[in-house]
C-alpha cells in the first residue's frame, strides 16, 4: 500500500499526529518536499515531540524513515532534532532513518538572504520563517546548490563552493550591503554537521525501488498543506515547494511509482501562520479563545496562528487538489467551549456569492465569507473512541463537513494523544 498523507488547508492541519497513528500498519515512511520552516508535533507514551525535519515514523523503532531528494535539509538544524529526540531515548541509526543523495542542502547563506529580504520587504514581507527554504529552491533551479551527496567528500567541495560564495556575495555585500559569506566559516560548518550525516546518505530511489516490489507499505508524509503549494496555493504567499500528493512519488525519489490513497488532513476549524489572505479568520477576544483552546502556536516558530471557523470553500478545493480518498478530521475536541460553531459556506467576491476557491491573489485578498453557524456540543468528547459515543451535535458536524468537502471522513480525533481518535467506518 502507498499512502499519501497530506494537508488540505493552510498546514498545520495535525499531519505528523496521522502519521505517528498509521505509521504503526506502514513499513516505511517518507518525506518528499519541504524543508525545516513547518513542523510536526507527535504527543504518545514517550512525550511530546516537535519535528522538522524528520518523518513522524522515526519515534517508531521499526519503520525505517526516508528523507526525500525532494527536499531542502538544513545541516545543523536535523542535527539538533536529532540530537534532542536522542536525549529523549529515540535512538537514530542508519537504516533506521536513510538521507537521500540527492536531497538538497540548506545552506547558512539562504538563511541570511532569506532574513536580509524580508527585511527590506517591511511591512509588505510574505511572513517567511527565515530559514532559506525559497532561496535554497531557487538555486536548485537554477544548478546552483550542494547535495548531500556531495558531502562524501566535502574538502572536494571547498573550490565549487567559491565560486558560489562569490556569486552570493554579489547579493549579501554588494546588494544587501551586508557583511560578505566566508568561504572558511562554511566549509567549518560543512565539517561540523555535515560529517556525522555521511553514514545516513544513501541512494534512496534503489532503496524504494525494491521496497516497492517486495510489496512493502509506504507513507509519503507532506509538509504544509494545499493553499501553500507553489502553482496551485495562495501564490505568492506560499512556499516553494509542490505541497500535493501527486508529486509524492517525485519528491520521495519514486516517479514511477502509483499511490494506492490520498489522505487528506484538515481540522475541524481554520488555522494559518503567515502571511497572506484568510477569508475565514476570526479576529479580538474570539479568536483569541479559539487560539487558547487549540494551542495554536507554529510548532517551528511558536509563533500565534491566525484563527478561524471551517471553511468549506478552501477544504473543498484543498480536498480536491490532493486527490483525497477520504479525509481525517483533527482537533474536534477543540470545539467543545462553542455554543454555537461558525461554518464559512461561501465566498462573497465582487458583490457575487461563490463556492469556488479563487486563484486570483486580488479576488481571494477582497472576498468576505458568508457564514453559518451550527449548533454546539458543549461537553468533553476527549473520551469517545466509536462513533455512537458522539453527542449527536458533534456527530452532525461531522457529517456536515463530510457533506459539504465532498468526500467521507474516515478518522475523527478527540485529543493530542496517540489513541485519542475515532475511526469512522
Amino acid at each position: 500500500m502507498l499512502t499519501s498523507i497530506v494537508g488540505t488547508n493552510w498546514g498545520d492541519e495535525g499531519k505528523g499526529r496521522m502519521v505517528d497513528l498509521l505509521s504503526s500498519h506502514y513499513e516505511i515512511v517518507v518525506r518528499y518536499q519541504g524543508g525545516n520552516n513547518a513542523g510536526h508535533t507527535v504527543v504518545n507514551e514517550k512525550g511530546k515531540f516537535i519535528m522538522n525535519l524528520l518523518p513522524s515514523g522515526i519515534l517508531r523503532e521499526n519503520t525505517v524513515n526516508i528523507l526525500g531528494p525532494g527536499i531542502v535539509i538544513d545541516l545543523e538544524h536535523l542535527a539538533h532534532e536529532m540530537g534532542a529526540l536522542q536525549e529523549k531515548g529515540i535512538e537514530i541509526k542508519p537504516g533506521h532513518l536513510l538521507i537521500s543523495d540527492r536531497a538538497t542542502i540548506c545552506m547558512p547563506y539562504h538563511k541570511l538572504l532569506d532574513g536580509l529580504e524580508e527585511d527590506r520587504l517591511g511591512d509588505k514581507k510574505f511572513g517567511s520563517t527565515r530559514r532559506g527554504i525559497s532561496p535554497v529552491y531557487a538555486d536548485k533551479y537554477m544548478k546552483k546548490a550542494i547535495r548531500m551527496g556531495d558531502l562524501r567528500d566535502i574538502e572536494g567541495l571547498a573550490d565549487r563552493l567559491a565560486g558560489l560564495i562569490e556569486w552570493k556575495n554579489l547579493t549579501v555585500e554588494k546588494g544587501y550591503g551586508h557583511e560578505p559569506v566566508i568561504l572558511d566559516e562554511i566549509m567549518d560548518w560543512l565539517r561540523a554537521y555535515g560529517a556525522p550525516l555521511v553514514p545516513y546518505i544513501t541512494d534512496t530511489t534503489h532503496y524504494l525501488k525494491d521496497a516497492i516490489e517486495a510489496g512493502k507499505s509506504i507513507i509519503f508524509e507532506a509538509q504544509l498543506g494545499a493553499l501553500r503549494d507553489i502553482d496551485f496555493g495562495i501564490y505568492p504567499y506560499t512556499s516553494a515547494s509542490t505541497t500535493l500528493a501527486a508529486y509524492a512519488p517525485i519528491g520521495a525519489g519514486v516517479p514511477f511509482a502509483k499511490l494506492d490513497e490520498s489522505i487528506g488532513i484538515m481540522k475541524a476549524y481554520s488555522s494559518c501562520v503567515g502571511e497572506g489572505p484568510f477569508t475565514c479568520e476570526m479576529h479580538g477576544e474570539e479568536a483569541k479563545a479559539l487560539r487558547d483552546a487549540g494551542g495554536e502556536y507554529g510548532a517551528a516558530t511558536g509563533r500565534p496562528r491566525r484563527v478561524g471557523g471551517f471553511d468549506v470553500v478552501a477544504s473543498r478545493y484543498g480536498a480536491m487538489m490532493q486527490g483525497c480518498t477520504y479525509i481525517a478530521l483533527t482537533k474536534l475536541d477543540v470545539l467543545s467551549y462553542m455554543k454555537e460553531i461558525p461554518v464559512v459556506t461561501h465566498y462573497l467576491v465582487n458583490g457575487e456569492q461563490t463556492d469556488r476557491f479563487p486563484a486570483d491573489i486580488k479576488a481571494l485578498e477582497e472576498a468576505q465569507p458568508v457564514v453559518e453557524y451550527l449548533p454546539g456540543f458543549c461537553c468533553d468528547i476527549s473520551n469517545c473512541r466509536k462513533p455512537e459515543d458522539l453527542p449527536p451535535a458533534a456527530l452532525a458536524y461531522i457529517l456536515y463537513i463530510e457533506k459539504a468537502v465532498g468526500c467521507p471522513i474516515k478518522y475523527v480525533s478527540v485529543g493530542a494523544e496517540r489513541d485519542a481518535y475515532i475511526e469512522m467506518f
